[in-house]
């Protein structure tokens, strides 16, 4: 389909399908999937025609940590190679109807709301050392108000197109140059600038900067053609400041403040994925739901299922693999078996121990929904591609950010074979699992500047602090634990029995003996050292009670896009059972029966530097980053929810304190605005009446001139500016319409066709409903409307659990027939917590 196409299933899925026959347009001429190749196999380069970067230019980083040679060169591929992905963002700014533009994000324009100086504070995006904010508009960027680089600073290695020389295709090398493989530096640490190769003479007669930056009849098109595309590396989502050297100045940071391995804890992705944060565009508001350090992993992808998730940090990951060891044992089948292992590269050593030919590989579960189950080396290699690497495959599978088309995966026997992209990035990633055992130590707040002021000097305080982490929250935080372990021992337990391996362990795991047994390994003088305190194991949502849209994710079943990256094991795991969830409009509860096929189960995060990472669960829902509001500035929605930009252990320790004690007393966790204690905890709500809106320049050309008409006909959607759809009411539960399914996964054709059935009623009443709705209508007007659609909407949600901070009850009074701890036993156990 073309984007035209897919701008109407994201119409569709708000319910309002009242022009798709003028805007759906034929994509008979669109490829099939397996049947292109990417640019530099067009070009004619081959994995030997890139060389990995060997310049040893981040050493301040990581703690000034001496790396070897093939190290350096891992460290180099996470910070600076994309891949070239920059096609994907490109796309995606037509794809999104201007939304994302990340020319505009690197740009510091007087017309925008954020600039350089305000770029940590704003966007929570890590500006780059040895950059300045632009003065003015710069000729050799064809007027783009990019960041400069400071005349006092060596210059980026990287962009050296001679050693390092990138694709020639389309306008590079005739009247764009070339450029380096890995870029041009930005001024913001993860994201490179690449010569566009659409940028042709006719585009550059037709580019006009200042028209760019100011004019939306210009920059809202789907025929501009910017001058550069912007490509994505992981340091993107994954580099941040180091907690235990933070920055005096965050909105400047030196090398030597940052790490490789933290995570973007301070992302805001409703302002940097839609750059105008526009509250009265439903498309902030859906964005909006990411709290700061949280994203969607499925967002391009998507699966119809809304579902931020927190971007962890990387720790402890020879622990890690070593503790795959014992649980980690998966399966693999089908085009999973055509991942790259560690035995590929390495003849001998420890890496060697982690797969058996033909079908066994022993792994760390990645992903939140530990579905990432392949092997090390498969899940980095899985990264590239969802950041956009061999989009020109990629996207045939499925339709970017709307959905509304079957999907089907994507094979990596294919990228082998079409995608020299996979293969240069198939050949680093070794030498990034390098780089990782080095560098992924844990941060301790003792090491950190005044950290000491905030631990225990008391010695039986930590102690009893042990005993309760040993009873209440090793067996799931812990990745050492008594031998053996019933249900679990030997190999771990996977696949359709995995259920009753559960139970039996977690049955032993209230044991007296159990217990015992625990809290000897914990008052172990170094049982913090080499623990990865997780045990990796798949819990099943029945049990942890929180939101279920993460284990709902579809992604990685069989025959989904992720159907290569994920194990036979994993495909075949059984159903948790039923789960109850909350009308998001009444809170009447209903039970829920939770699917098969690897859905509904949660990895346990890892603990460690636990200190430094609030807020807590897997959306970041349970917490304050800025408990104290120390900076001032409020979340946009004018709740709770506030944001202080300095990563002070100061700040990250109010932030600890605040969102440890609501995880240990609920009581303390935010209600929801409508509801109150009817449902336990809050929904993700708009917070202004919004509407969708998809501006003239990306409509059909043949639409256009009857926009007049339009307008006349239906003033409620069609204004001389292009389509409005709306108002939504405030108030309106944001994953309601996001987590439309308009497919049903059924393999039965009568239940498919009733699916189908259920679409069209739906859609026919809300056409007519918004066909009624006068122009200029009100708040009130609107919710009249949504209340007819809240219910056929609720039978179509692909996930029906709306309280996004409930859940993770244990050693509370919340369990059923388990008494909670007491406060002195919690307050213990938060000065342990604070020591990992």
């Amino acid at each position: 389909m073309e984007t035209t196409e897919m701008s109407w299933s994201l119409i569709w899925r708000i319910a309002l399908p009242l022009l798709a026959a003028c805007l759906v347009s034929c994509g008979e001429n669109k490829p099939q999937p397996g049947q292109v190749r990417d640019e530099a196999k067009r070009a004619g380069l081959t994995p030997a025609s890139f060389r990995a970067a060997g310049e040893d230019y981040f050493h301040d980083m990581d703690g000034g940590i001496a790396l070897t040679p093939e190290e350096i060169q891992g460290r180099n591929t996470w910070i600076v190679w994309t891949g070239g992905d920059d096609l994907l963002w490109d796309s995606l700014s037509t794809t999104s109807f201007g939304a994302l533009d990340f020319l505009k994000t690197l740009s510091s324009h007087p017309k925008l709301k954020f600039s350089r100086n305000n770029r940590w504070r704003y966007l929570g995006l890590v500006n780059e050392p040895c950059f300045e904010k632009a003065a003015g508009p710069d000729p050799k960027r064809y007027g783009l108000w990019l960041d400069q680089r400071r005349r006092d600073c060596t210059p980026d290695p990287f962009e050296d197109e001679k050693k390092y020389p990138g694709v020639a295709i389309g306008a590079r090398g005739k009247n764009l140059p070339t450029g380096s493989s890995y870029g041009y530096a930005t001024g913001i640490v993860g994201l490179r600038l690449f010569p566009n190769p659409a940028f042709d003479e006719t585009a550059a007669r037709n580019w006009d900067p200042v028209r760019y930056y100011e004019d939306p009849s210009y920059y809202l098109s789907k025929t501009l053609v910017r001058p550069y595309r912007v490509g994505m590396s992981c340091a993107f989502c994954h580099v941040g400041p180091n907690p235990v050297k933070p920055p005096a100045d965050p909105e400047n940071p030196k090398w030597e403040n940052l790490s490789s391995n933290v995570g973007a804890q301070y992302f805001w992705i409703d302002r940097i994925f839609y750059w105008d944060a526009d509250e009265t565009n439903f498309v902030f508001q859906w964005f909006h739901t990411s709290r700061p350090g949280a994203l969607d992993t499925s967002l391009v992808s998507t699966d119809n299922i809304n579902n931020p998730r927190a971007m962890n940090a990387l720790y402890n990951l020879m622990p890690r693999l070593q503790h795959s060891k014992r649980w980690g044992r998966e399966t693999l089948s089908g085009g999973g078996l055509n991942n790259r292992q560690f035995n590929a590269y390495v003849k001998e050593g420890p890496l060697t121990e982690f797969f058996q030919a033909p079908a066994t590989v022993w792994t760390p579960r990645v992903l939140k929904d530990g579905s990432d189950s392949v092997g090390a080396l498969g899940a980095l290699n899985r990264v590239y591609l969802n950041i956009g690497l061999f989009s020109e495959e990629w996207t045939l599978h499925f339709n970017p950010l709307v959905g509304g088309k079957p999907i089907s995966p994507i094979e990596i026997a294919v990228a082998r074979d079409n995608s020299t992209y996979w293969g240069v990035t198939e050949a680093q990633t070794p030498n990034m699992a390098l780089f990782f055992l080095k560098s992924t130590e844990p941060h301790r707040l003792k090491d950190a500047p005044g950290g000491h002021a905030f631990l225990t000097a008391s010695r039986d305080v930590l102690t009893r602090g042990k005993v309760v982490f040993a009873e209440t929250c090793a067996r799931c935080h812990s990745s050492k634990a008594p031998t053996p372990a019933p249900g679990i021992d030997p190999n771990g337990c996977n696949g359709a029995g995995y259920l009753a391996c559960w139970n039996r362990y977690w049955d032993w795991t209230k044991t007296e003996e159990y217990k015992k047994r625990m809290r000897e390994i914990v008052l172990a003088d170094d049982f913090l050292k080499g623990n990865f305190l997780s045990t990796e194991l798949r819990v099943p949502v029945t049990l942890l009670q929180t939101n279920a849209c993460s284990p709902l994710a579809t992604n990685a079943l069989g025959g989904n896009i992720w159907d290569n990256f994920s194990s036979k094991s994993y495909k075949e795991l059984p159903s948790v059972g039923t789960i109850t969830v909350h009308h998001p409009m009444t809170g009447a509860p209903r039970s829920y029966q939770m699917p098969a096929g690897g859905r509904g189960y949660t990895r346990p995060a890892s603990l460690i530097s636990l200190w430094s990472t609030a807020p807590f669960l897997l959306n970041n829902s349970v917490g304050n980053p800025d408990p104290n509001n120390s900076a001032g500035y409020l979340y946009p929605n004018n709740s709770d929810w506030k944001l202080n930009p300095n990563p002070s252990v100061e700040v990250r320790m109010a932030s600890f304190q605040d969102s440890i004690e609501k995880l240990l007393w609920p009581e303390k966790r935010e209600k929801d605005t409508v509801l109150g204690d009817k449902v336990p905890g809050t929904i993700d709500r708009t917070t202004k009446p919004s509407y969708l809106r998809i501006s003239a320049g990306f409509l059909p050309d043949d639409l256009k001139p009857a926009l007049g008409l339009l307008n006349r006909l239906a003033p409620s959607v069609f204004g001389e500016g292009g389509i409005e759809i709306g108002p939504i009411p405030v108030g309106t539960p944001v994953n309601l319409l996001t987590n439309l399914n308009l497919l049903s996964e059924s393999a039965d054709p009568e239940e498919r066709l009733r699916h189908v059935g259920k679409v069209l009623r739906l859609l026919i009443r809300a056409k007519e409903d918004f066909k009624a709705l006068p122009k200029g209508a009100t708040d009130e007007d609107a919710r009249k409307v949504f209340a007819n659609l809240v219910d056929p909407l609720l039978e179509l949600s692909k996930c029906p659990d709306f309280v996004v901070n409930r859940g993770h009850y244990f050693g509370t009074d919340y369990v059923k027939g388990q008494p909670g701890l007491s406060d002195t036993d919690k307050r213990a156990l938060i000065e342990f917590l604070k020591t990992f």
